[in-house]
């Protein structure tokens, strides 16, 4: 996108942009600003914490395409930090996909909002990707973060990165050859048990809150044009500390023989490092995905586990929850499942096998 100055904010601000006034006032955007805002098509990976506060913030500041896609359903745990949820969505076991998008709609009908109920994977991500300007992370595991750095680095789309666990987080810019990316600076992600999660540390939704103010500022200058204002940096914050911290990257691209930029290398796109079982951040849950994305009838399967336990349904999803047990199951129609209950990835595969199959 150009990089060209905005025009000046005195202009007069024309009545289907009035809504955005007080952002076109401020110098640095503009009119001219505003609309490339409103013509940009933006991908968010991931609706939880930091999605959610970044879809409202990008549907308030009147980015013209959303595109959502997140793999889980509302959850209790998620009310503390994950600002467009609400007791009803989780009352109804809703995917956060599709209730970010109902509501978001209400906010801004000037948006087109694109839902989608999916795992990222290296098989939809190109998918997903398509025709947009910019992605965002809005994820909570560093395999996803791999991937969309392969990406970007192979369509040559620029990206955001963020995370947050306890009181503090991080965030940085990047744009494919031209600044460091995330494997300049880490080369592989952290092996299990090797760092803080949310299951250990917790998290602060003003740590959020600081985090996603800094990378949707970034998303804003990139896309109205003013990506020559986003710093090489890697910013860090900690918000219970009240400290921020900036590192320089400027030349790191270049001197840190990164298997990504330096080698080509795209080990998570091509499928290399492609995981088919997770662990969920602070849900004590793990995720299965079948190698291929199915097509499953739940009416076939609420009947078949009928008697099994209580067994609920919506259009997205099937949810079992097992008699005299501890486990729940909430399927989806790719086939892909998580089992609420325990972080062992062994007995989740078991109970999988056990109700689905494969």
């Amino acid at each position: 996108m150009s990089s060209e100055r905005p025009t000046s904010s005195r202009q007069q601000i024309p009545e289907e942009l009035e809504r955005y006034s007080r952002q076109i006032r401020f110098p640095e955007i503009g009119i001219a600003g505003q609309r490339r805002i409103c013509a940009a098509r933006v991908l968010l990976c991931g609706c939880g914490a930091l999605g959610t506060v970044l879809a409202d913030t990008l549907v308030r500041a009147g980015v013209g395409f959303l595109r959502i896609v997140d793999r889980d359903f509302v959850d209790l745990t998620n009310l503390q930090r994950q600002v467009l949820f609400d007791e009803q969505d989780v009352a109804e076991h809703l995917p956060k996909s599709i209730v970010a998008a109902q509501k978001l709609a209400r906010i801004n009908s000037q948006v087109t909002i694109e839902p989608h109920v999916a795992d990222i994977d290296w098989q939809n991500i190109r998918e997903f990707a398509r025709d947009v300007d910019l992605i965002l992370d809005g994820t909570d595991n560093f395999e996803i973060r791999f991937l969309i750095n392969d990406l970007s680095l192979e369509l040559g789309i620029p990206w955001v990165y963020a995370g947050c666990v306890g009181s503090h987080g991080q965030t940085m810019a990047i744009f494919p050859h031209e600044s460091a990316c995330l494997r300049c600076i880490i080369e592989s992600p952290p092996e299990a048990g090797a760092t803080e999660t949310c299951d250990s540390a917790g998290v602060l939704a003003p740590g959020i809150h600081m985090v996603t103010a800094l990378q949707s500022a970034s998303a804003l200058k990139i896309l109205a044009g003013r990506k020559d204002l986003v710093l090489p940096q890697l910013t860090m914050v900690d918000v219970w500390d009240g400290t921020l911290r900036q590192m320089d990257l400027a030349g790191l691209r270049e001197r840190s023989d990164c298997p990504a930029c330096s080698k080509g290398r795209r080990d998570w796109l091509h499928g290399s490092n492609a995981s088919r079982s997770t662990v969920l951040c602070g849900r004590n849950s793990v995720q299965i995905s079948p190698a291929q994305p199915a097509a499953l009838s739940l009416d076939q399967l609420a009947q078949q586990w009928a008697g099994v336990g209580k067994v609920t349904k919506n259009p997205y999803l099937l949810k079992l929850t097992l008699t005299n047990s501890a486990y729940e199951m909430t399927l989806f129609r790719d086939g892909r499942a998580i089992i609420q209950g325990t972080d062992d990835i062994g007995v989740a595969r078991s109970l999988y096998t056990r109700f689905v199959g494969g």
